[in-house]
């Protein structure tokens, strides 16, 4: 199946607050997704809806839903799943 990444405005104002190095490795490691959304890096949510993919200390907090990824947030691992 063909996946399209569509990202929230969250999500992308989170990105831009990353250093470039680590916003790069994120990017990266999200068109990964594309290929296989369900790699060994990425979990299902049991607090909240959706799957978090793990970027070493960054957690990308993602749903999928018919042929499309939605990038909800980014974060450092310790305030991630905090609302």
């Amino acid at each position: 199946m063909i996946y399209k990444i569509e990202w929230t405005k969250k999500a992308s104002d989170n990105l831009d607050s990353l250093d470039n190095f680590t916003s790069k490795r994120i990017v990266k490691k999200i068109d990964e997704l594309l290929i296989n959304p369900f790699s060994k890096d990425v979990k299902k949510l049991k607090e909240m809806k959706g799957y978090r993919l793990r970027v070493g200390d960054y957690r990308v907090i993602f749903d999928i839903e018919s042929n499309s990824i939605f990038i909800l947030k980014i974060g450092h691992r310790k305030n991630i799943y905090k609302k």
